[in-house]
């Protein structure tokens, strides 16, 4: 197989991430709820990365769930995909340098850094969506982030993220829909 036919497998056995942007719905309301409590913000922030900790696991049953081979041992590509999620743990330190700097800004780079891990799969996945929010999310948290409180800003990510999840749907019926023209 040539380097775009690699490519367009793994977009349409991964269904192009969809189990860890559905995910990312559930992880963002968890931080939504921590950070309409009253505890003060740097236990917000501690549990922030808690929410964000069950990512694999609860990514690994949605893709059992919609049908996603998950690991896709058969094309290469899939462990470049990895390689992206696990090079967003690096940036996580520059999070968890901002958690102890300036704590009321720590999800707003959190959200930055989500944001922005997104671009490579936009090429891994062909995929117009990921492009574009991983250039909306981080300007969009930027913006959130430095106007309004956290609790503001882990809302408007549920909200990102379920247009986000429509869209890949939709390009995901647009690849089944190219597939079963070419057969």
């Amino acid at each position: 197989m040539d380097l775009d036919s690699l490519r367009k497998d793994c977009a349409r056995k991964q269904k192009k991430g969809l189990p860890f942007i559905m995910t990312s719905v559930l992880i963002w309301t968890g931080i939504l709820c921590v950070h309409l409590t009253g505890l003060p913000i740097v236990t917000k922030n501690l549990l922030t990365f808690c929410c964000a900790a069950p990512l694999v696991p609860i990514a690994y049953l949605i893709s059992k769930v919609i049908g996603v081979d998950f690991q896709g041992k058969d094309n290469p590509l899939t462990k470049l995909g990895l390689i992206f999620t696990v090079n967003q743990i690096v940036y996580l330190l520059i999070a968890m340098l901002v958690y102890n700097a300036v704590p009321d800004k720590m999800l707003m780079v959190f959200s930055m850094i989500f944001g922005a891990h997104l671009m490579p799969y936009s090429w891994l996945y062909l995929s117009k969506s990921y492009f574009a929010f991983s250039i909306a999310v981080p300007i969009l948290s930027l913006i959130l982030g430095l106007m309004f409180r956290p609790f503001v800003l882990a809302a408007a990510m549920i909200g990102v993220e379920i247009l986000f999840c429509i869209l890949l749907c939709l390009e995901n019926r647009s690849l089944e829909h190219d597939d079963a023209k070419e057969s």
